[in-house]
């Protein structure tokens, strides 16, 4: 087959029939007229990337990439050869997922998976899948009692520590906006692996050429729940409500200190040589239980700020001007830096359109927020992180200027220090701190909310979020440069800082503050058998960051377990950095 990438066609109007769905008459003529082909000679089209190009309101573009199937009799060869000059015409890439190994019955102890987010939930499919039958501890809840749970917080105010929206089957993207789309390199299509699975367990087909597909809560507790009932159909084994509170480390012949296996808080030890980390980014403890047991990790950059809340509707406008609302389309989105005078990076963060803000503290007395969407994206409001970069330096907790290296667990104490001031701004019963963006422009309280109505539940008190320098909701140099890129940002986008838009704190769980370093076969730098994976590790940022970091990892595992040192993925990339996702 023969792919074909950015062939444009118009956007059609909305009102005409058929415009929620792709032109495909038109984009077959459009890939006649791209090959020189006559239409017998053209035996299929199908779309395997759909994205846009609003730059032009007016004159919005539909981009695709189409794999093309030829008639029998036609010279494939013969065509790209003779098309050789156009780069956007290659053979179509093999996408498929080849798995490294299939096993019957696994010699030795079974790997095991802390934790069950989008990273573990990957991790332990591919595993399952190639004949592994891993065990895999939650330390949350099954995602249906854990949705019970975090409406509790919601509503009621009352905070389940082990079940909420950072601990649970599902891990944090459960309570998302169900991004399923990311920045990271992709040379093996395991993106499409993650899509796949997705699909095969009840999202739309859409996800897998969309260029920016998402699901939203409802539809991920679904697919959770089917793709756990696959990997115990493979043999793999789910344990809710199983915290991890040591790991049993040993000291080898080789001179290496080697996992041996895993203790849980009922004092039960599971003996195993290989255990994948995927704790998401929010397990504190476990990080200080890591930490005390000598395995290596590092300070980490994170950023922390607010969400933003504007009306959906004058995103969608000033993205898409007289398209707006286009069912192609969809709700607008924006992402959005800005280079303060301070020295500081201000940028828009996991933006969810028409969506909500949420509570997602994991720990008493502490004020977090987050974004979330369902698949419609038809709330009324918009919302965003809009959040500053800090370094190491910045939190680190010792007062040392020197640059010497800052302790892994410093950001995690500098987070809690925002969250418990949040907590008091707010003034108790995990309330959050908010304020009209007009007022906090202009140092000032906000008295009554306007037409932007906040989506946060339980609830936000209106407060001065800095009375005076060192006394802020967030450090002064954060709100500083917020203060800052607020009218900036309206400069790109009309009506950005418009004043009755609100802004509600604090968002400070964007990543993980610490990376637990691993080496180029996915293991820990000084404990052999241990494989640190997805956003808690630091290695992913999004669902689909984790899922695919989830899939590598276990593939090393199988490698290192079935004795396959040649395996392809400690060939092509090794130990990566996810990006934002």
């Amino acid at each position: 087959m023969i792919r074909i990438t950015e062939l444009r066609l118009p956007l059609r109007p909305a009102d005409q029939a058929g415009a929620d769905q792709d032109d495909l008459p038109a984009l077959r003529a459009a890939v006649r007229a791209r090959l020189g082909l006559q239409d017998a000679q053209l035996a299929q089209v199908s779309v395997a990337r759909r994205g846009y190009d609003a730059r032009r309101k007016r004159d919005i573009q539909l981009v695709y990439t189409v794999d093309c199937a030829l008639a029998a009799g036609v010279d494939e060869a013969a065509l790209l050869a003779r098309l050789a000059g156009d780069a956007h015409i290659r053979p179509t890439p093999d996408t498929g997922y080849h798995f490294l190994a299939q096993v019957g019955e696994p010699a030795g102890p079974r790997p095991v998976v802390i934790g069950f987010g989008p990273c573990g939930i990957f991790a332990a499919l591919i595993l399952a899948q190639m004949g592994l039958r891993p065990i895999v501890l939650e330390r949350g809840k099954q995602v249906r009692e854990r949705t019970q749970d975090t409406w509790g917080l919601w509503r009621e105010q009352k905070l389940h520590p082990e079940s909420n929206v950072q601990f649970g089957e599902g891990g944090a993207g459960t309570f998302s906006d169900g991004k399923l789309y990311s920045q990271i390199s992709d040379p093996r299509h395991l993106t499409r692996k993650v899509l796949q699975e997705f699909v095969k367990a009840g999202a739309p087909e859409e996800i897998l050429y969309v260029s920016k597909p998402h699901i939203g809560t409802f539809r991920l507790v679904s697919m959770v729940i089917k793709i756990r009932a696959e990997i115990e159909a493979l043999g793999g084994e789910i344990r809710f409500q199983q915290k991890v509170s040591d790991l049993l480390i040993e000291d080898g012949a080789d001179g290496q200190r080697h996992v041996r296996g895993v203790q849980l808080d009922s004092g039960e030890q599971i003996r195993t040589d290989h255990v994948v980390l995927a704790l998401g980014h929010s397990a504190r403890d476990t990080f200080k239980m890591l930490h005390e047991r000598g395995v290596y990790m590092e300070a980490k950059p994170f950023s922390i700020g607010f969400r933003i809340e504007h009306p959906q509707s004058l995103i969608d406008a000033a993205r898409f001007g007289p398209n707006a609302k286009h069912p192609l389309l969809g709700a607008a989105d924006y992402k959005l830096v800005h280079h303060a005078s301070n020295g500081r990076s201000v940028y828009s963060f996991c933006m969810c359109p028409g969506g909500t803000v949420v509570a997602a503290t994991s720990e008493p007395e502490r004020v977090v927020t987050n974004g979330m969407s369902q698949y419609s994206r038809n709330e009324r409001n918009a919302n965003a992180g809009i959040v500053v970069g800090i370094s190491p330096q910045d939190y680190r907790q010792d007062g040392k200027t020197d640059g010497s290296l800052v302790n892994p667990l410093d950001g995690m104490a500098f987070q809690r220090i925002w969250e418990s001031q949040a907590y008091v701004f707010g003034g108790g019963g995990y309330l959050a701190p908010g304020s009209l963006i007009g007022d906090f422009i202009k140092r000032q309280t906000s008295s009554a909310f306007g037409e932007v109505q906040p989506s946060y539940k339980p609830g936000v008190t209106l407060t001065d979020l800095h009375p005076a320098p060192g006394r802020g909701v967030l450090p002064d140099y954060v709100l500083d440069a917020i203060r800052e890129a607020l009218p900036a940002f309206g400069q790109q986008i009309r009506g950005f800082d418009r004043p009755d838009a609100v802004l509600t704190g604090v968002e400070t769980r964007t990543s993980s503050p610490l990376r637990i370093t691993r080496g180029r076969d996915y293991q820990s730098l000084n404990v052999r058998g241990l494989f640190p994976a997805g956003e808690g590790a630091g290695y992913a940022g999004g669902i689909m960051s984790a899922g695919v970091d989830g899939i590598e990892v276990a593939e090393a595992l199988a490698a290192d377990l079935l004795g396959l040192p040649d395996a392809p993925v400690l060939k092509t990339k090794g130990a990566k950095a996810g990006g934002q996702g």
